[in-house]
């Protein structure tokens, strides 16, 4: 699930809904407190970084306050924030929102890829999903998962994550916006070892569900 991406400076303007031009036809820029990214005919509105503080949220200078990859190609799209001074090889948390031109794809497959794809990743008896709601035919909640030990002997050895995700569709496109946290291996069933508090958690898990939004952009 993990891609290594084009390293690019942050370019976010808080004051009004402009935005400015980005590599590979993508452009990212603030609409009130929240983030705009539009890119392959499609505006994501995001919440800001969770690990922020209220007033670093509202900074008229948050650029300086996060690290970003963005990649972009005919179909697909993606951008990832880090903490200022992490990256893609070294993150303790990471949030990021990804859109792939496939408008006969149901969210239920996309999502059930997505579960295979961390399963492949993770320990098989240190893996677990969840979902933060019950799912009906109008809403489809939150996806939670934990996976304690990555199968990994390598540089992830003896380290897990916590993920929290949501998924939208349009008549174009599909897509997904998650944060993920990082840390020493843990007990899945102990939210108490996790990487992340479970009021952190739970609170970013709210904020994606209510604020996400996928839509295409009129030509």
């Amino acid at each position: 699930m993990r891609i290594l991406l084009l390293a690019l400076a942050l370019a976010l303007a808080l004051a009004g809904p402009a935005l400015a031009d980005d590599a590979a036809g993508t452009r990212l820029g603030r609409e009130g407190v929240n983030i705009v990214f539009e890119a392959l005919g499609h505006r994501f509105t995001l919440p800001t970084p969770d690990w922020l503080t209220p007033a670093e949220r509202l900074a008229p200078d948050l650029q300086t306050l996060v690290s970003r990859n963005t990649y972009a190609d005919a179909v697909q799209a993606f951008v990832e924030f880090f903490p200022r001074g992490q990256s893609i090889e070294n993150w303790t948390t990471t949030f990021a929102a990804r859109a792939t031109l496939l408008p006969d794809r149901s969210l239920d497959d996309y999502r059930r890829a997505t579960m295979a794809g961390y399963a492949q990743i993770c320990a098989d008896d240190a893996i677990g999903f969840f979902n933060f709601g019950a799912e009906t035919e109008t809403d489809f909640p939150a996806l939670g998962m934990v996976c304690g030990a990555y199968r990994d002997t390598g540089r992830l050895a003896g380290q897990g994550e916590v993920m929290v995700a949501v998924f939208r569709k349009s008549g174009k496109g599909i897509a997904m916006v998650y944060q993920e946290w990082k840390g020493p291996a843990f007990d899945p069933s102990d939210p108490a070892t996790w990487p992340v508090d479970a009021a952190t958690f739970q609170a970013r898990a709210a904020e994606l569900q209510a604020v996400v939004r996928f839509e295409t952009i009129a030509p």
